[in-house]
């Protein structure tokens, strides 16, 4: 059983652009915990959080960290998952901020609330609005239509994915898409030629595809660039870009599953008739 005197974490999402995405119960805990430790791009969103935080931690130094001594993504979010750990030990309350939404591209949350909660403290994760939640309110885009795939670039690029072309298809981080070492962030023409090559095995090279990237302030104009799937090679990229690859077939029925269907609900209707006094 947990002890209620011991530390506590929570992870909460700041919304892409923090300012009216930053959800009630964020802000609260945000406000109300004895230590915020966060990993925030915008430096704006950082300033606030150090203003209003009773203590605040940046994680941010540790991409810097990786620059710096060759090491990997993975042991950077290593290192941030243990700065978050350590101060849960000490006994205290912990807010750990991402931006977005704390459990989607983010497995330092992931490692975090599973290691403090085997360690037997209380912890557990508020949804935050997510790119994906952005990228669909500004491309304009429903998942429900056609249905969505979702995956990450490297990951469709290693593994064998069966692509459903009439559905919509989101490859995340396309701007580091190829890199096995995890110590980069960026890609390169020849990684994203492979990218059209396997997308090409179920789209034309002439699909419209988009490029989107989520303004994360004011200021910042949002990414929403269409261009032909065979020149993706020359595009500009960021760690942040988002590959958006509408359908490009219509979707097939299923006419046994249908014939299924329609019998069931015949049998339903003769059931229904017969309990009709």
């Amino acid at each position: 059983m947990t002890n209620q005197t011991q530390g506590s974490l929570v992870c909460v999402g700041t919304g892409m652009r923090m300012g009216g995405q930053l959800t009630p119960i964020a802000q609260s805990y945000i406000e109300t915990f004895d230590i915020v430790i966060a990993a925030i791009p915008n430096v704006f969103a950082r300033k606030w959080l150090q203003g209003v935080a009773k203590e605040y931690v940046c994680l941010n130094d540790h991409y810097d960290d990786t620059k710096v001594d060759g090491k990997t993504r993975r042991d950077t979010y290593r290192r941030m998952a243990d700065t978050i750990l350590k101060e849960v030990r000490a006994g205290k309350k912990v807010c750990a901020a991402f931006y977005g939404h704390p459990g989607i591209f983010a497995c330092i949350s992931h490692m975090a609330i599973a290691e403090a909660r085997a360690e037997g403290f209380e912890a557990h994760m508020e949804p935050g609005i997510s790119a994906l939640d952005c990228l669909v309110a500004d491309l304009g885009i429903d998942p429900a239509n056609n249905g969505m795939q979702s995956m990450e670039s490297t990951q469709f690029m290693i593994y064998q994915k069966q692509i459903d072309p009439s559905a919509l298809l989101i490859l995340w981080q396309i701007g580091i898409a190829g890199d096995l070492s995890l110590k980069r962030f960026d890609t390169e023409p020849a990684h994203l030629q492979i990218v059209v090559d396997k997308l090409s095995r179920s789209y034309p090279l002439d699909h419209e595809v988009i490029l989107y990237e989520a303004a994360t302030d004011p200021l910042e104009k949002t990414r929403m660039e269409k261009l032909r799937l065979r020149d993706l090679p020359q595009a500009a990229f960021r760690q942040v870009t988002t590959l958006v690859i509408p359908p490009a077939k219509a979707m097939e029925k299923d006419l046994p599953v249908i014939e299924q269907l329609n019998a069931l609900a015949a049998q339903r209707n003769q059931v229904q008739q017969v309990q009709v006094p």
